[in-house]
C-alpha cells in the first residue's frame, strides 16, 4: 500500500498566513467604507474674488467637503456682519446675476457638497463707511465663518469698486 504524505508544516504555515492577511485587508477596506459614510466634513474654498466698478465685490465660494455647510458670518477687515449690516448689503445666489437673496446670519448661506454660491458685497446708497473703507488698491480681508466653526479668509485688493470714502 502506498504511503500518503500531507503538505509540509512550512507550506501549511505560509498558506494560513496568506489567508489571514487577505481577510485582514478585506476587513480593513470594509471598515473604511463604513467609516466614510458616517464621518463627513465641511471644506469651503473661496474660488474667486472680483469687483465691478459700480456694482460691488463678488466672492465665489464652493463646498469641496463631503457634508453640507452653512456660512453664518462674514467678516470684512475683522468686523463681523452684525457691525456693518446697516452700511453694506450682502446678497447671494448661484451665480453673479442671481445674487439677490439677502444674507441672514441666523439662516446662513447653505452649501451642499459640490455646490457653489456667489456672495455680493456692496455699500448701501448714500452711506459713508465708518469701520473700514473699500478703495481701489487697498487690501480688504474677507473672512467667511461657517456653522462648523471654521474660518475661510481671503485677502483681496479691489481694482474698480470703491465706497465709503
Amino acid at each position: 500500500m502506498p504511503r500518503r504524505k500531507g503538505i509540509s508544516p512550512v507550506i501549511a504555515t505560509v498558506i494560513i498566513v496568506a489567508v489571514t492577511i487577505a481577510v485582514a485587508i478585506a476587513v480593513a477596506f470594509w471598515m473604511t467604507g463604513i467609516i466614510g459614510l458616517f464621518t463627513g466634513f465641511e471644506q469651503l474654498q473661496i474660488v474667486n474674488v472680483y469687483d465691478k466698478q459700480s456694482d460691488g465685490i463678488y466672492v465665489t465660494v464652493k463646498n469641496t467637503g463631503t457634508s453640507a455647510a452653512s456660512i453664518t458670518d462674514i467678516y470684512i477687515n475683522g468686523y463681523s456682519y452684525t457691525q456693518y449690516s446697516n452700511d453694506v448689503a450682502v446678497t447671494y445666489g448661484k451665480d453673479a446675476s442671481s445674487a439677490t437673496t439677502t444674507f441672514d446670519p441666523n439662516a446662513g448661506i447653505p452649501l451642499k457638497p459640490g455646490e457653489q454660491q456667489v456672495i455680493k458685497i456692496a455699500c448701501k446708497a448714500g452711506v459713508t463707511l465708518s469701520l473700514f473703507k473699500i478703495e481701489p488698491g487697498v487690501s480688504l480681508e474677507i473672512k467667511l465663518h461657517s456653522a462648523g466653526g471654521k474660518d475661510y479668509p481671503k485677502v483681496f485688493v479691489p481694482q474698480l469698486y470703491s465706497c465709503g470714502s
